[in-house]
Parts: C-alpha cells; sequence; structure tokens
C-alpha cells in the first residue's frame, strides 16, 4: 500500500477508516503485483495500466467497486447503472467484509477483464480483454 492510500484511509473515521484499512491490506495480499495509487481522490489498483478494484466513501459506508464486476455474476455485488461493467458493495462495518467472497472476487478481477484503460481511445466502447 502506498503512502496516499494509507492518507486517504487515515482520514477517514472510526469504523470506516478501519474498514479501508482492512480492504487495502486484503487487495495488496491477493493482488501483490497489482499497482495501487490514488485515482480520481480514491484508492484504486491496477493490472497492466487498466483499473481493477477500488473503494471509496460514500454515505452508505465504504463503497468495494470492481471495475469489471459485472461479469463476476455474483448475487453479493449489485451492477453499476450506466453502460460499463462495473458492480459494487457497501460495507458499513468491517464484520460485514467476508473474506472468502473478497478473496473470490479478487481473483475473478484478475480473470475477468475489461479494457477501462483504452475506453477513450474508442469512444467509449468496451472490449473484454480476459
Amino acid at each position: 500500500m502506498t503512502n496516499d492510500i494509507q492518507d486517504y484511509n487515515d482520514k477517514q473515521t472510526g469504523g470506516e477508516k478501519v474498514i479501508c484499512d482492512r480492504l487495502a491490506a486484503d487487495i495488496s495480499r491477493v493482488l501483490p503485483d497489482a499497482e495501487c495509487k490514488i485515482w480520481h481522490a480514491h484508492p484504486v489498483w491496477f493490472i497492466n495500466g487498466n483499473p481493477i478494484v477500488g473503494y471509496s466513501k460514500q454515505k452508505a459506508g465504504i463503497r468495494l467497486m470492481f471495475w469489471s464486476g459485472a461479469s463476476f455474476d455474483e448475487d453479493a455485488l449489485a451492477p453499476g447503472t450506466g453502460k460499463f461493467k462495473d458492480a459494487s458493495v457497501n460495507y458499513s462495518v468491517v464484520d460485514d467484509i467476508r473474506s472468502a467472497d473478497l478473496e473470490r472476487w479478487l481473483a475473478k478481477s484478475r480473470e475477468i477483464q475489461w479494457d477501462y484503460k483504452n475506453v477513450v481511445k474508442r469512444k467509449g466502447r468496451l472490449e473484454r480483454l480476459k
């Protein structure tokens, strides 16, 4: 985890900081080769320049989002409402994080990817990488 991500986590309050620290640690452990940085003001992990997973503070808690999550076929992940393939889950307490689910989703994020890296070049059209 980078200092920027730790700074982001440290700015959260109480239980939200605990959730962010847990997510950052688990994501970094399961995806050790992924690059992580603050992107659009939120922690995001990338594989080969393609955004894979990130989290952000929302009214409902901490939102964990997978850029290609709608293709994971996972009932616990709510698909986004736009034209992209994202899906997410919200956590309001750290005990809501199910390690087995998170590890499975992170494994799928490596295997199932849509090409967000080149979406602007393709004028908003997504292509499946894996």
